[in-house]
């Protein structure tokens, strides 16, 4: 690139000093091709002597000054005679001898001009030369923080991400450049800090399934009296152990699919979404003597009803299973400024202010969440922000007051 812009500059200078001398060249031959001659004596007796001409006035002249000097009085008829023949020789030398100079001036312009043109291809030809000097050295200043982000791109890895550029000087594209390319690291920072903290808390929580499940095997194993009643209890509690591995490694799948985006979108309404999963939630619903109220409008929309049924079932199920006995759960879908909205909001315990936004990360739950009976994998809430980011919407969560959680859901229409 430096050398392509060496060259642009260069080539770009060439052309215009190209027109500058044409246009140079055409208006002096314009000038001295229309105005009269205006030779001093000294300057014409210069170009006639260095054509090798000789002097005025001419021999002729000169003879016939002495013959008219030397016969003072009555000319002789040879003496007329020679008078006439040299003053006949002295117009026709003076005749030749004028239109000698008149050649001679004649070609001065075109003389001149030609020098001209020498003189400027040769000044021409230099600053050519020196245009492509400081046309590089000029690109390379300009080029300096690209090589900058070059060396620093090849350098940073995933383990030097905190590295920024933070490029000086003027407010132009490529410190533009570069403070975009420190944005990408900040977001590539903070995304693989993430990867790096879901991978360990997802280690952690097939861990304990894991571990529960062995443990009852062994216990199994090494009773000597179990008996067929023993041995199927035991049985039950794997199978549970294992539906609870299946559900966490189900969500992690969704939660995955979710943050790739959506591949083809299909028109939706969130009301007969809503619809269908609180139809499957109702009996819990009756054996939690839960109060369900539920408004649901037309809310439209397009992308993929699969995860935004998973969404709404996801904001259920959390309000179910976050609640106190004989509370209540509403349910609300609506169409605001043209975005399909979904609000879920539930009693149940006070949640603090400084807790709410820990909420949506993954695995993250309410201290004492872990030692009470409540089920779940961690996961609901922040799969359901996956999904309505992958939608280009947003989710917000509040705390009430009297306690319990209200998720607001916005989506493009």
């Amino acid at each position: 690139m430096r050398l392509r812009l060496t060259l642009l500059y260069g080539g770009l200078f060439l052309l215009c000093a190209v027109a500058l001398l044409a246009v140079t060249n055409l208006a002096v031959r314009r000038v001295t091709g229309s105005s009269s001659i205006s030779a001093t004596p000294s300057l014409l007796s210069g170009h006639i002597s260095g054509h090798g001409t000789s002097s005025f006035p001419p021999p002729a002249l000169n003879r016939l000054k002495g013959v008219i000097t030397l016969h003072s009085g009555p000319l002789s008829s040879s003496q007329v005679r020679t008078l006439v023949k040299e003053s006949q020789a002295s117009v026709t030398y003076a005749q030749d001898h004028l239109q000698h100079v008149l050649r001679i001036v004649a070609a001065l312009p075109a003389t001149e001009n030609h020098q001209l043109l020498v003189i400027s291809v040769i000044v021409l030809a230099v600053m050519a030369l020196v245009a492509l000097w400081l046309g590089w050295l000029v690109a390379g200043r300009v080029l300096s923080p690209l090589r900058t982000i070059t060396a620093a791109a090849r350098e940073i890895s995933a383990t030097n991400l905190h590295r920024r550029l933070a490029l000086s000087g003027p407010d132009d594209e490529l410190r533009e450049l570069g403070n975009t390319f420190d944005e990408l690291l900040t977001r590539l920072e903070a995304s693989f800090d993430a990867q790096r903290q879901f991978v360990a808390n997802a280690s952690h929580e097939l861990r304990t399934p894991l571990a529960r499940q062995r443990t009852l095997a062994e216990v199994a194993l090494g009773d000597g009296d179990a008996t067929v009643r023993s041995l199927r209890a035991s049985l039950e509690r794997l199978i549970a152990a294992g539906e609870e591995q299946e559900q966490l490694i189900e969500a992690l799948l969704t939660l995955a699919r979710s943050e790739r985006g959506i591949a083809a979108r299909e028109p939706f309404d969130l009301a007969l979404l809503s619809e269908r999963v609180l139809a499957e939630r109702r009996p819990e619903l009756r054996r939690r003597r839960l109060h369900l109220e539920a408004a649901l409008e037309p809310a439209a929309g397009s992308g993929e009803p699969r995860l935004l049924e998973r969404l709404i079932a996801n904001l259920v199920d959390n309000a179910i299973g976050h609640n106190h006995r004989g509370g209540s759960v509403a349910v609300n879908t609506a169409t605001r400024g043209g975005r399909a909205t979904l609000t879920v909001s539930n009693s149940g315990p006070v949640i603090p202010a400084d807790q709410v936004a820990r909420l949506l990360e993954p695995f993250e739950r309410l201290a004492g969440a872990r030692t009470t009976k409540t089920r779940g994998t961690g996961l609901g809430l922040s799969i359901a922000v996956a999904i309505a980011h992958a939608h280009g919407g947003t989710l917000t969560v509040a705390a009430q007051p009297e306690g319990g959680l209200v998720v607001e859901v916005s989506l493009p229409g």
